[in-house]
């Protein structure tokens, strides 16, 4: 979670005024300061259940504060938590003796002793980095193969670090003044601690993406051409569609037009009203208005050009550039493996024949296996500035990844940077998620997400995008 100065010092003194031996008022505080949406809530109060509860012995790692979590009193350090740190100690000494070349071990070895001792934190940066590993992946290894051994790895050191501890428990002579019951606690704890650490490395976090747009009934525009799938439309159909394109494109351009108009009127221009009012004896006969420019939002699309795909994105580049009047920019792209600029295209011919010249463009691959998320990383290493607050970002794909790396973190990083982002996919929503299909994890990261594949949901979306 971004954490900025400024938000830790308000924190802080906020504190000052509130009971911070009363844990539910020193969760509120901190949650109204580091948890600054709904989507981030969700990971501060698992961040805050692992750090202040989640360590403790007995407490499950489920991400959930128990019931009575913030009114019970905090429990006194016990014994075994003492001898644990010893135990610790004679661990790592017995392991320096052993390997002097190492100096402190292991580093992943390390983390997980701090997790046993109660310091999650160094273990919390190891599993990070497989989380981010994607990022450093090169272009050239497309499957997630790379996280996978990463995390494998770290499952084995977990058990290895456990076998490691009952192994020493049970034979090392410097416990021998301690008591067996000690001795039976500290195997308890290590086995429950590394439980733990086990659950924190498998369990995916997921943001709360409660705010997701989800379309309900629809308009049936047109009874048998408008439910017609785009990829089963035959010549004589795809003409129909065009002409119900061209007349929609007609209305709303009508629609918008009047209303920016109206809205280029601002506020009562108080000076130049009277100004103009001495003319007329002082009577404000001509009421002066400031002038305000239409507000028009941005589109920058991102279309999967490939099978049944690209016949709903056709359609959509069309009508988008038809109502370029009805936006101050829209810039689009076009992928199978990698994102290429076409703006050009349609910026010096016809939609229509823009797509032609779309279709023959060399710089697509059209034999390549579709690969959604090394599209958004090249986005977001090349085109990412394309992006800002006043900017829609419209993605039309099926999400069908071949079964390569999704990268869906990509996905955050860009809502982030823009107003809202879209994702339109020509699948009915009961295929999502099946086969190949990523899009239920892509769904968690966006704004709004709908299938679109005919006419009467493609016009459903227009209109809702335009008026």
């Amino acid at each position: 979670m971004r954490i900025s100065t400024a938000e830790v010092l308000d924190c802080l003194r906020q504190l000052e005024i509130v009971d911070p031996c009363d844990e539910r008022q020193f969760n509120t505080v901190l949650g109204a300061n580091f948890a600054k949406s709904r989507r981030e809530q969700g990971e501060f109060d698992r961040l805050y259940h692992l750090f202040f509860h989640g360590m403790q012995s007995g407490v499950p790692l489920d991400g959930e504060l128990p019931e009575d979590a913030l009114t019970q009193k905090p429990e006194v350090p016990d014994v075994i938590s003492d001898k644990m740190a010893e135990l610790i100690r004679q661990v790592r000494d017995q392991e320096g003796a052993e390997h002097p070349d190492k100096i402190k071990g292991n580093e992943l070895d390390q983390a997980l002793m701090d997790f046993l001792a109660g310091n999650p934190l160094a273990f919390i940066q190891e599993v990070q980095k497989i989380q981010n590993q994607d990022e450093q992946t090169s272009q050239f290894f497309k499957s997630n193969l790379g996280q996978l051994s990463s995390r494998l790895e770290i499952m084995l050191r977990i058990n290895r670090m456990k076998t490691k501890m009952v192994q020493f428990l049970g034979s090392h002579d410097a416990f021998i003044d301690w008591a067996e019951s000690d001795v039976t606690g500290l195997k308890k704890r290590v086995n429950s601690q590394l439980t733990k650490a086990l659950d924190f490395l498998n369990t995916e976090p997921r943001l709360d993406n409660a705010g997701l747009k989800e379309t309900g009934a629809r308009e049936l525009h047109y009874k048998s051409l408008g439910e017609i799938p785009f990829s089963n439309l035959t010549p004589k159909e795809t003409q129909a569609v065009k002409e119900v394109i061209n007349r929609l494109v007609r209305k709303l351009e009508e629609i918008t037009s009047r209303r920016f108009s109206g809205a280029n009127r601002g506020m009562v221009d108080v000076k130049k009203t009277i100004q103009r009012s001495v003319k007329y004896l002082g009577v404000p006969l001509e009421i002066v208005h400031k002038s305000r420019p239409p507000r028009k939002g941005k589109i920058v699309t991102l279309c999967d050009v490939s099978g049944s795909v690209w016949s709903t994105a056709r359609f959509m580049l069309n009508i988008l550039y038809s109502l370029q009047t009805c936006f101050s920019r829209v810039k689009s792209y076009v992928f199978i493996e990698r994102p290429v600029d076409v703006t050009s295209f349609f910026m010096s011919n016809e939609p229509n024949e823009a797509i032609q010249k779309i279709l023959n463009d060399p710089r697509i691959n059209y034999n390549a296996r579709t690969d959604y998320g090394m599209a958004f990383q090249q986005f977001r290493d090349d085109h990412l500035r394309e992006l800002d607050k006043k900017t829609t970002l419209i993605i039309i794909g099926d999400a069908r990844s071949n079964y390569l790396n999704s990268r869906e973190p990509l996905l955050e990083k860009m809502r982030d940077r823009c107003r809202r982002l879209i994702w339109l996919n020509p699948e009915q929503k009961k295929f999502w998620g099946t086969g190949d299909s990523e899009m239920m994890r892509y769904q968690d990261h966006c704004n709004e997400a709908r299938a679109c594949g005919n006419l009467n949901q493609l016009i459903d979306f227009i209109e809702a995008l335009v008026l």
